[in-house]
């Protein structure tokens, strides 16, 4: 990123050919749409060349351009307001899918990690990741302080992660 700072073209090069790839894949599960998808990483990165001010280490940057390519699409949906269900987004990790991938598996494990998290974080995930609402819109909607809205997302996120890396 320093790099980039700089103005160095050949750095921003490589940023892109390491994660243009990630960035697409998100936003053509959430948008649904090629073009789309391929217009919207195509600002994601202009954006990074234009204001290089992200303070992501090199190990956070594939989470930061999942976020950003996901949060981005659902901007575009909402502007649409045409919603689409990403109930089955996948995000590709640096190192790709490998042949023996089971997209099946991958969601049973999912679903049964659910339920190890509360019917009220379940609700909010579905609500944030699934309905694209943010923690504010959350709150409004279900009538709760924005803290117990993040506490609960934060929770439930921390508990997935734990079960399905076990």
């Amino acid at each position: 990123m320093e790099r980039i700072r700089e103005r160095d073209e050949s750095a921003m090069a490589q940023l892109y050919d390491r994660y243009n790839r990630l960035v697409y894949t998100v936003s053509v599960r959430v948008l649904g749409e090629p073009q789309a998808a391929e217009d919207l990483s195509q600002e994601v990165f202009m954006r990074v060349w234009r204001k290089p001010d992200m303070q992501v280490n090199d190990n956070g940057m594939a989470a930061w351009f999942a976020v950003v390519a996901r949060n981005r699409s659902i901007d575009v949906l909402r502007q649409r307001k045409n919603f689409v269900d990403v109930d089955d987004a996948v995000v590709e990790n640096e190192t790709g899918f490998t042949p023996s991938f089971d997209r099946g598996l991958l969601a049973e494990k999912a679903r049964q990690a659910m339920t190890l998290v509360s019917l009220e974080q379940q609700q909010a995930i579905q609500m944030a990741f699934f309905e694209g609402l943010t923690h504010t819109e959350i709150a409004e909607r279900t009538g709760l302080p924005l803290g117990t809205v993040k506490t609960r997302i934060r929770s439930a996120v921390s508990s997935l992660r734990k079960a399905m890396s076990a």
